[in-house]
């Protein structure tokens, strides 16, 4: 009976090992870091569906909940997360205190140090109003500049999870917000001193991000724009047609509806496109938006969007979109559906209620362009994964030496974060994981992922905890040379004597740059001390353990310089001996290998020790080994 469960958990080992290998290296993390790592650090606030966490500090964070205000500061651990309970102005003026409740739906931070913009609503009604905060407490401010919007969108009920921009000038400040589903008015609506709302539309939208495009034109102000992405459901019922359709709409700020009985307080401005992800020739799509990241440059021309997609089978994409390959197809595409405007302009103007009936027919008539808008030099996706990732922030950056990154952290639906290492060209080799963050210590659904640039630091936030993570800790990344190129990492580079934050010999370099007065770390000492050799009764079962650290390296068991096999898992590298015989004695070492460079990584002098006939401890062991192995996985 014994000798049968070990040739099953025997059988079950070899399973899942072959199992594990399946998956490529490039589709693996390099490393994973767990919440026990020292720069990770955790911290947990009221229970609530989070509606946004906003930077406040180098660090310390905002937690937006419900109807609470979460004050979290990562230097002191010991220091109790405040929190902030909203009163809003029609609380405190209302006798009635005990029925006043909103719940927070936006949030913006303001142009004024310290202050926010916070809207919320009872499903009845909505209130805005500026507030002061800091690392301690959150008060609400009178500001002229909100109360147009605080006017104008009293009874208008907002959804939560919309997406929202908030726009200021010196006078005077907008909301743009989304109104997603199938009913009523579907579209970007906007609040402030002119107010106005989509055209009526039978299309069922789920917006996803809008984006303000302030343009450095000779026009100034006047060609400023918001762009909209959403999901639009497919109405076509072929059994083969993609359930959501991906698309972006612009809309101009200085528009402020039509005429008085013809599209007034109406947008005539909108134009949508149908938004490309994927490979036409290979016939690659991925017909749903997930999330979008930007990244902004000098110019406006220049700005990135990066959307994250995901096909019918699961697989995600991201697709790399310029705001000026996106402003391109808004001016030159023919409209679907419509043969009568070659001439139709696609320019803002000052004064929207000017327009003439004929511009405004046109309008009417068609919004959507012929042509779709392709990724950035139709090169197709910059990424696809089986990974099943939900939201992306994306970092671009210069080294020391003038070299562009971009660094993408994609959230995982486990609960984990990668960092992800962008090729610059398509025609290197694939995107690098090159770490895998783990932070909590259970499956959690990721609400929101921010990046503080000057700082490195990332915050990953759920329903219940914040956590913070320093993403550029070059230390872990050990103290050879070799090793901290090999891990990747553009934020670190060696410098003299450890891996360091910017580094001189930054990880884009070659091995071969490393200070040749480093030793050579694939030979070791043979292990002559008695604390060194392992003595083992003969005729039992043992294993050696190898720590793993680079998922992307091949690890390797030698017995006296003989390779033997390893079994291995994303932590160890396994040598399992069934029973010990005094030819297995010797030297094991452990080593692993990776781009050329060799590291011996454990090593053990094995001794056999006489024992009694039939003497086979171990087989609790082994059974446990197997399950341990399966749980680590």
């Amino acid at each position: 009976m014994g000798q049968l469960c070990l040739q099953i958990s025997l059988y079950l080992l070899l399973l899942f090992c072959i199992i594990r290998s399946t998956t490529t290296a490039t589709e693996r993390p390099r490393l994973i870091f767990t919440e026990t790592e020292s720069f990770i650090l955790k911290r947990r606030f009221f229970n609530a569906p989070t509606v946004k966490t906003l930077i406040v500090g180098e660090d310390s964070v905002a937690v937006f909940g419900t109807a609470h205000i979460s004050l979290i500061n990562f230097l002191n651990q010991q220091k109790i997360p405040v929190n902030v309970p909203v009163q809003w102005d029609e609380c405190v003026k209302n006798v009635q205190t005990k029925a006043c409740t909103y719940n927070i739906t936006v949030v913006h931070k303001s142009q004024e140090a310290n202050h926010i913009f916070v809207c919320g609503t009872n499903g009845k009604e909505t209130v805005c109003c500026n507030m002061n905060i800091s690392e301690h407490s959150a008060k609400f401010i009178n500001s002229d500049k909100v109360t147009s919007i605080k006017e104008s969108i009293r009874d208008f009920i907002m959804k939560e999870g919309e997406a929202s921009a908030y726009v200021e000038s010196p006078d005077s400040a907008d909301l743009y917000i989304t109104d997603s589903g199938s009913q009523d008015v579907i579209g970007i609506c906007r609040f402030g001193k002119h107010s106005v709302r989509p055209a009526y539309h039978d299309q069922e939208q789920r917006y996803i991000k809008l984006v303000v495009s302030k343009q450095d034109s000779k026009d100034g102000a006047l060609q400023d724009k918001i762009y909209g992405f959403y999901n639009e459901k497919n109405t076509d019922t072929d059994m083969y047609s993609h359930m959501w359709r991906p698309y972006v709409t612009q809309i101009c700020m200085t528009d402020t509806g039509g005429p008085k009985n013809n599209m007034q307080f109406t947008w005539t401005s909108q134009l949508n496109a149908r938004l490309f992800c994927g490979n036409m020739e290979q016939k690659q799509h991925f017909s749903e938006l997930l999330d979008i990241a930007t990244v902004e440059a000098d110019h406006w021309q220049d700005t990135r969007v990066y959307g994250l997609f995901q096909n019918e089978w699961g697989m995600r994409a991201v697709c790399i979109y310029t705001l000026q390959d996106i402003d391109h197809i808004f001016k030159t595409s023919p409209f679907k559906n419509s043969d009568m405007q070659p001439g139709r302009s696609r320019m803002c103007v000052a004064d929207s209620t000017k327009l003439g009936f004929e511009t405004l027919k046109q309008i009417k008539a068609s919004c959507e362009m012929e042509r779709s808008i392709q990724p950035g030099n139709s090169l197709g996706p910059i990424l696809i994964s089986h990974h099943h990732y939900s939201h992306i922030t994306v970092h671009h950056f210069q080294d020391k030496r003038d070299n562009n990154h971009t660094i993408l952290f994609l959230s995982l639906n486990s609960g984990a974060v990668h960092k992800v290492k962008l090729k610059q060209s398509h025609s290197e080799d694939n995107n690098l994981i090159i770490a895998e963050y783990k932070p909590f210590n259970h499956r959690a659904h990721i609400v929101s992922v921010s990046l503080n640039p000057p700082t490195k630091k990332l915050y990953v936030t759920t329903s219940t905890e914040v956590a913070q993570i320093d993403v550029a800790n070059c230390q872990r990344y050990g103290d050879v040379c070799a090793e901290c190129v090999l891990a990747g990492d553009p934020y670190c580079g060696w410098s003299e004597d450890h891996c360091a934050r910017n580094g001189p010999l930054q990880v884009t370099e070659d091995m071969a740059n490393c200070p040749v007065s480093m030793p050579n770390e694939s030979h070791m000492k043979e292990p002559e001390d008695a604390e060194d050799q392992i003595f083992v009764p003969r005729g039992s079962r043992f294993f050696f353990e190898c720590p793993v650290s680079s998922l992307h390296a091949q690890y390797s068991w030698y017995h006296d310089h003989r390779p033997v096999l390893c079994s291995g898992t994303q932590q160890q590298c396994l040598l399992l001996i069934s029973s010990i015989q005094p030819e297995q004695e010797g030297t094991y070492s452990c080593e692993s290998e990776e781009q050329g460079h060799r590291r011996v990584l454990a090593q053990y002098q094995l001794r056999v020790e006489d024992s009694a006939e039939g003497y086979t401890p171990g087989l609790v062991l082994w059974v446990c080994l197997v399950a341990a192995l399966l749980v680590q996985s």
